[in-house]
């Protein structure tokens, strides 16, 4: 029998949209099982604030199709000292939260391992990140939108790309990993994409754009992951046109842009999946891990390899998507 009587949740790190289906899942799966759910304000920031308030079925009503998140995200350097997790978890303790849903990445799984670990606490997470970078599950809340945004986006250059025979370099999301890139490349029919997977060579791309030349096409897309080793979309963009000015070239950086709007269906059914999914796991004692999704089945994956290990990129595609260029 589970001794859990309140839970606590919080969204941490980078905004993901889909983050408010997961908090609404949380929080009516909780009261469903008699549990009272309080909402923590502003990532651990705010738990070391103590701003932390009783949730009930109608605080999460009308949010599933809201970008962002009602509970407000942060990250927070006070929380990575002794003292801020001291101070954190004497609020939790003065509130009698017995144990936390933490929705976010990499960082916010790696301080809720320390966290759970130093003081005992019952933790378990829901991957919520557009960048789809963490081992143990197929997708994280908020990528799809984030790729259907990017999509939109470059349908909507290539538009003006043709009518003036320019060529895009749009760099998008994805430090440390490509998928945004490769993928809304794919769908985005860019004549190349360049992600930090893969060392990117600019005689090869040139080499790329002048077979296109050749070919009378009259305009081009580049699709930059932000993490590719030439040093992004401008950097790129400059080495190219040194070597090859057959086009009139423009650089878009679209940033935060990828974060917002309003999670697509993807999203909302992956968000409310792993929310009801995580408190079903507290409930039977499991800590310390991430709830995530892997061919259509809830998967659970401790922090630490959700964390260090990393999901792998089809290399085939980008293969593909060269052939689907010419």
């Amino acid at each position: 029998m589970s001794k859990i009587k309140k839970i606590g949740v919080l969204t941490s790190g980078g905004d993901a949209p889909g983050m408010n289906a997961a908090v609404r899942a949380v929080v009516r799966t909780g009261i469903y099982h008699d549990l009272e759910v309080y909402g923590i304000y502003s990532g651990y920031e705010g738990l070391i604030d103590n701003k932390i308030k009783q949730l009930e079925r109608r605080s999460v009503s009308n949010i599933i199709q809201r970008g962002g998140t009602i509970l407000k995200t942060a990250r927070s350097e006070k929380f990575k000292t002794e003292e801020g997790m001291e101070q954190a978890y004497q609020n939790l303790k003065n509130a009698d939260i017995d144990a936390l849903v933490v929705i976010g990445g990499d960082g916010t799984f790696t301080g809720a391992s320390i966290f759970g670990n130093k003081y005992d606490i019952p933790i378990v997470g829901c991957a919520g990140t557009i960048d789809n970078d963490l081992y143990g599950t197929d997708y994280t809340i908020g990528y799809d939108t984030a790729l259907n945004t990017v999509v939109e986006c470059v349908d909507k250059i290539r538009d003006t790309a043709d009518s003036h025979s320019r060529l895009f370099f749009i760099e998008v999301m994805g430090r440390d990993a490509g998928f945004i890139a490769l993928y809304s490349g794919i769908a985005g029919g860019a004549e190349a994409i360049l992600i930090p997977e893969k060392e990117t060579h600019i005689h090869d791309l040139i080499r790329t754009l002048e077979t296109g030349w050749r070919a009378n096409k009259c305009s081009g897309i580049i699709i930059v992951s932000e993490g590719e080793n030439e040093g992004g979309a401008f950097e790129v963009a400059r080495k190219v046109k040194e070597k090859f000015n057959h086009y009139d070239t423009r650089v878009l950086i679209l940033g935060h842009l990828q974060r917002g709007g309003s999670p697509t269906c993807r999203d909302r059914v992956l968000a409310s999946s792993t929310g009801y999914a995580a408190v079903k796991a507290l409930l039977k004692g499991e800590r310390g891990v991430m709830i995530g999704v892997i061919n259509d089945k809830i998967a659970l994956t401790p922090f630490e390899k959700a964390i260090e290990q990393h999901p792998e990129l089809n290399m085939k595609l980008l293969e593909m998507s060269r052939v689907l260029s010419l």
